[in-house]
């Protein structure tokens, strides 16, 4: 987390268009996503990608920042970036959680079982940060708010739209985060009967606030636990042709989910996982 610009609230900009698959908005509650941002070994090639695939502009926040900045649409910021050594960890995006009392949240962690990877620590006047890792070893950071009230523009074409983290023990993950940030769950079948795809909300907040969902990690192949973005685009399958054209992958196709919409699985040409949704349209 780095200090920017003023906030303005803006509406999704086609409200003729598929909306986004989420009841994420920039009211902010304890427990529900804040703020997003990749580091990358090379910034420069990340802002030209993520330019052609969402529109992105990337603002740097000054001399001071260490090359962190923000990746903006028309003025509001959807996340932001940094750059990344190669003793600081492999190509990511990290989800961040608002939380009231970073300290406090700290201490949660460890006593379930996490651990406290960097922080807590204040970030000029803006706020308060620190970042983690849960039991399973999956990442995540934390924002206490000042100045800065997290990220201008979610819900949105070309903006955060869901999350959803990959984990090998739902239930223990669950208890983890729940005790930790104070979530409260949901689930929805799965269409063809197989089982239910569980969602999170903050607790205060109840369902219409779900944000994410919970994956089982075996249940992909994966080996890694960790936390994945989606981003809301107005043409999954374009998307996906734009990221392979500009050097990124698609780990899994361009399919559809009943009632939800289309989606994707993607990295960036550095190997950061996210993935891009278009929802169904909606009446209204």
């Amino acid at each position: 987390m780095r200090p920017r610009r003023g906030r303005r609230r803006l509406e999704p900009p086609h409200p003729d268009l598929p909306k986004a698959p989420t009841m994420l908005t920039t009211r902010y509650v304890s427990g529900s996503p804040n703020w997003l941002d990749l580091g990358t070994p090379d910034i420069g090639a990340a802002r030209e990608f993520y330019a052609d695939l969402f529109g992105w502009t990337f603002v740097p926040a000054g001399p001071e920042a260490g090359g962190y900045g923000m990746f903006q649409l028309d003025g509001e910021t959807t996340a932001a970036g940094m750059p990344l050594a190669p003793d600081q960890g492999h190509p990511a995006w990290s989800v961040y959680f608002q939380s009231p009392d970073i300290d406090a949240t700290a201490e949660a962690v460890r006593q379930g079982g996490g651990a406290v990877l960097h922080g807590p620590m204040d970030i000029w006047d803006q706020g308060r940060m620190a970042y983690f890792a849960d039991p399973s070893g999956a990442s995540f950071g934390c924002w206490q708010p000042n100045r800065n009230k997290g990220l201008d523009r979610v819900g949105a074409e070309g903006a955060l739209c869901w999350t959803e983290l990959y984990t090998p023990d739902e239930s223990a993950a669950l208890a983890f985060y729940t005790a930790v940030l104070g979530w409260g769950t949901s689930s929805m079948p799965f269409p063809d009967g197989s089982g239910s795809y569980t969602m999170v909300h903050p607790a205060s907040a109840g369902p219409d606030a779900m944000f994410g969902g919970l994956v089982p990690l075996a249940a992909t192949g994966g080996t890694t636990p960790h936390w994945l973005p989606y981003f809301a685009v107005r043409d999954c399958d374009a998307t996906v042709t734009r990221a392979r054209s500009g050097g990124g992958s698609a780990l899994t196709p361009a399919v559809d989910l009943q009632g939800v919409g289309r989606f994707a699985t993607l990295t960036d040409p550095a190997g950061a996982r996210f993935a891009v949704m278009q929802g169904e349209p909606q009446d209204g």
